[in-house]
């Protein structure tokens, strides 16, 4: 099942620091084969509001994905980023090719049936 890091930087700030972090991380996710996907374009935001940008990066796993995170090449470059851009990082895991909303739907659904039975 495919992962994923994904970044809301809510502040950014050109600086010396995020040049050379944005020159060594891909080294640190080539050995996780982890791979941009997002990498803070402007996004038309059409519901809402959606200060800052986003970043988003895929895994082959979640394993994976923490697995660089906690890697020491990672942690060595990560205050590069954190002391000049305020945001928040997120691993989670995504859904595969055959994945259905509906599914999701009938998995709530049992859930709350469940929930309520135990009320009565």
């Amino acid at each position: 099942m495919p992962a994923y890091g994904f970044a809301h930087l809510s502040s950014r700030r050109n600086h010396a620091d995020v040049i050379e972090y944005l020159q060594r991380i891909q080294a640190t996710l080539d050995p996780f084969a982890g791979r941009f996907v997002i990498h803070g374009p402007p996004a038309e935001v059409i519901e809402g509001s959606w200060p800052g940008s986003m970043v988003l990066i895929e895994f082959p796993s979640l394993a994976e994905a923490r697995a660089w995170y906690d890697s020491p090449a990672y942690q060595t470059i990560l205050h590069l980023r954190t002391d000049h851009i305020k945001g928040d990082l997120l691993l989670i895991e995504g859904v595969g090719p055959n994945y259905h909303p509906a599914e999701r739907a009938h998995k709530l659904q049992a859930e709350a049936d469940r929930a309520s039975q135990s009320a009565n």
